[in-house]
């Protein structure tokens, strides 16, 4: 961790003040809640042989199929499902590839990562998978599933077929969001292939998957691929100098320049794709995305120069709409922009967390302006609880989740 003198610390205090200036910063009379008091998951032993054993709830989503169900991976490699009621009381196993996903306490940025249900899921039952396999290591891939025939809440393992693989140089900053835009098409967060630094200028390339937010057709199949290139993604038509064969990027990139991106969602009411990178030395960051965006990575960290290779503030970058220093929390996790009706106080707001502090916020940002006009706190009582990740329900209401040893991750916002 980067130890900073006295002085560049109050020098980095002076930078937040200003850019926090005229912003609501006022606590929200709202806590967190346990939702879903009574669930118990099917499969799940809170040890195995003598060893603790704590439910790892990386994801909660929905199908959109209009049967008010609740899907929550575990980051081990099952799938549950149930109905999303308060009273619920067992959940179904909806999938188990844990015989093929790679999960270590000690490498915990792997495993199965992403979940996506197609658009048009209740007519073709097909959704999607982002996952770290055992054998070769240090490889993900997305696969394509489909539901049982028979059963709803149950999915047909044998149905898999693999869409997209990617090998990283280290077992760290896997990314793993997969999430369908307004556009149908499937975006995919991949971290820069891990370490420190961006050792390999991953983020920069754009020969790499790294660093990237992709972008696919899931409905299409082109020549020697399992789906599609979007025709108007911003790198499909790049060749070298003199060349109409050599393509020297990577089609499937819609952004570049991040370095892992561990949460990033669609606004239901404007289409906006919101997306928290995770900082190394200084800065946690939230950006909204742009089609051929390039983020900054490993040139900058926030809004500022990340050394030895560092650049200044220029046009070809884009700074994030939000910072936040290491001195207030070390690793974002990332939400949703607030579209539900059961919390009116959070309508508007993107709701993200840190890890490592524990600390949850709702931030408000004003697209005519370009401007963030409130990042407010949401408190609780007790201790601090590390936001693994955050989710949606078929209505817009927002949920985030926590490592548990008893069973008891998933969370949602209520009153005080």
């Amino acid at each position: 961790m980067l130890r900073l003198g006295s002085g560049l610390i109050a020098l980095y205090f002076v930078g937040i003040t200003a850019f926090a200036a005229g912003i609501d910063t006022s606590a929200l009379p709202l806590k967190p809640a346990l939702a879903f008091p009574e669930l118990k998951f099917a499969n799940w032993e809170p040890d195995v042989n003598g060893k603790p054993s704590p439910l790892r709830p990386i994801l909660l989503t929905h199908a959109g199929d209009g049967t008010n169900r609740v899907f929550v991976p575990q980051q081990q490699g099952q799938v549950h499902v149930f109905t999303n009621k308060d009273s619920a009381q067992t959940t179904s196993l909806f999938l188990d590839i844990s015989k093929k996903v790679l999960y270590k306490d000690n490498e915990n940025e792997q495993g199965l990562l992403g979940l996506a249900f197609h658009p048009k899921y209740k007519e073709n039952g097909q959704f999607f998978i982002f996952y770290s396999v055992k054998e070769p290591l240090l490889t993900t891939v997305i696969s394509r599933f489909t539901v049982s025939k028979s059963d709803p809440n149950k999915a047909d393992p044998a149905s898999e077929k693999e869409l997209f693989r990617v090998t990283h140089p280290y077992w760290n900053h896997k990314g793993g969001t997969i999430c369908f835009g307004p556009d149908g098409f499937l975006y995919i967060a991949l971290g820069d292939g891990g370490s420190g630094n961006d050792p390999h200028n991953n983020a920069q390339n754009l020969k790499s998957p790294l660093g990237k937010i992709l972008r696919i057709n899931v409905d299409k199949q082109d020549k020697d691929l399992a789906y599609g290139i979007p025709k108007d993604n911003p790198f499909v038509n790049v060749f070298a100098a003199g060349s109409k064969d050599t393509k020297i990027t990577l089609p499937e990139v819609y952004a570049l320049g991040l370095r892992n991106v561990w949460r990033m969602s669609f606004d239901r009411a404007t289409g906006e794709l919101w997306a928290a990178d995770v900082g190394q030395n200084v800065w946690e960051e939230i950006n909204i995305v742009e089609k051929g965006g390039n983020y900054g990575w490993n040139l900058r960290e926030g809004k500022h120069v990340f050394a030895p290779t560092g650049a200044g503030t220029n046009s070809s970058l884009i700074d994030p709409i939000w910072e936040y220093h290491h001195d207030i929390g070390k690793s974002i996790t990332g939400g949703h922009v607030y579209r539900g009706k059961k919390v009116p106080e959070l309508v508007g707001h993107y709701l993200y967390a840190d890890y490592v502090s524990g600390k949850i916020w709702a931030l408000k940002y004003d697209a005519k302006t370009k401007t963030v006009v409130a990042n407010r706190t949401i408190g609780y009582d007790g201790a601090p609880m590390p936001v693994i990740s955050f989710g949606e329900d078929e209505e817009g209401e927002v949920y985030f989740t926590t490592v548990s040893p008893t069973g008891q991750g998933i969370y949602k916002f209520v009153a005080k």
